[in-house]
């Protein structure tokens, strides 16, 4: 793809964006969704090969179904209130078919068994705007909808921790591991969406703090799989040794930033008297760590198989910017201190 082309397509993905989140007239948010849909499927179809073409025509009609579903949604709730303001939905079915077609969008359980897929096909620099960049939006029109099915939020998201700890289980190719991991953190995002706006933005933050750092690190080292992760020591033994702690604190495990929005989240459900509903997220927590401790034990704890005649990965000086990777990293790993800093600054 040229450099004009891709010019063009992030300005029109972030163009879409930022016009989905100034609106709040259902008509102007749709239009923003599908600018972003229509930027990122040609970057999705690249290189033209067999596989990203596949995830690309996938992507596109899963999206198209989630704006058909979007706009039957408004149509309703015009025809039902009057209104077209997505904030002005009252209207228990509008409601119902708007948080489904938002939750089909962004790839929530049990709407998504497209994504691991559609992100397997994928390159990791694609595979990383559509975990992160492609939430906003939604996530944003989320907000804005009255919280008056707490009973669907609360169900989706417990359904995505579930869904999203265990399909990762028995998973080696890397890419659908994160699709699984995304699907898990956005519903924690929707457990407390309810309750309190600021902890779904910090736990949406520090997704995608750390999300940016794994997809970084896996393209540093050229990981697609999860035994490619025992060669990591030869070509970048500093990052060897930072990558397990930014796994584990995907995982959510303390004393590492991961740890701060459940412990938040879980927090929160307590005093909402849903003690049931936190027990239940935190367990399946559990099986989130278990298959980020499988990818540290790979990265670790394993050696892969070399001879003499074999060339040293190491030699072999990568071109990708180390300083994202570098802010991001320790990110992840140091911001627990800040936890309450951070929440004062996004209340």
């Amino acid at each position: 793809m040229s450099p004009f082309a891709i010019t063009i397509m992030t300005f029109s993905l972030g163009m879409g964006t930022m016009l989905t989140f100034a609106s709040s007239h259902s008509i102007l948010a749709w239009m923003g969704l599908e600018m972003t849909t229509l930027a990122i499927i040609p970057m999705m179809a690249q290189p033209k090969q067999a596989r990203p073409t596949e995830a690309a025509v996938k992507y596109f009609l899963i999206q198209a179904a989630g704006a058909a579903t979007f706009l039957f949604a408004a149509m309703t709730n015009a025809w039902l209130t009057g209104l077209w303001d997505i904030q002005h939905m009252t209207h228990p079915l509008p409601v119902a078919l708007l948080i489904i077609a938002l939750s089909l969008k962004i790839g929530l359980a049990p709407l998504h068994t497209w994504m691991p897929e559609v992100l397997q096909g994928l390159e990791l620099t694609t595979g990383l705007l559509m975990a992160t960049w492609q939430k906003l939006a939604p996530f944003a029109l989320l907000l804005q909808i009255y919280p008056q099915h707490s009973h669907l939020l609360a169900s989706l998201g417990l359904l995505s921790t579930l869904v999203g700890g265990w399909g990762a289980l028995n998973q080696n190719q890397l890419r659908k591991v994160l699709a699984y991991s995304s699907i898990a953190h956005l519903g924690w995002i929707l457990l407390v969406l309810q309750f309190s706006n600021a902890l779904a933005l910090l736990t949406l933050f520090m997704y995608l703090i750390m999300t940016f750092s794994t997809f970084l690190a896996f393209k540093l080292v050229y990981a697609t799989h999860v035994n490619a992760l025992a060669s990591s020591w030869t070509k970048v033994p500093a990052l060897t040794a930072l990558l397990p702690l930014v796994l584990l604190s995907l995982g959510g495990l303390p004393p590492l930033s991961g740890f701060m929005p459940k412990w938040l989240i879980l927090q929160e459900l307590t005093k909402q008297d849903l003690a049931p509903i936190a027990t239940l997220a935190a367990l399946t927590a559990l099986l989130s760590l278990y298959f980020y401790l499988r990818l540290a034990y790979a990265i670790s704890l394993t050696m892969y198989p070399n001879y003499p005649a074999a060339s040293a990965p190491w030699r072999h000086l990568s071109e990708q910017l180390t300083m994202p990777l570098t802010v991001s990293a320790i990110a992840t790993v140091m911001l627990l201190p800040l936890a309450p800093t951070i929440l004062t600054t996004l209340i």
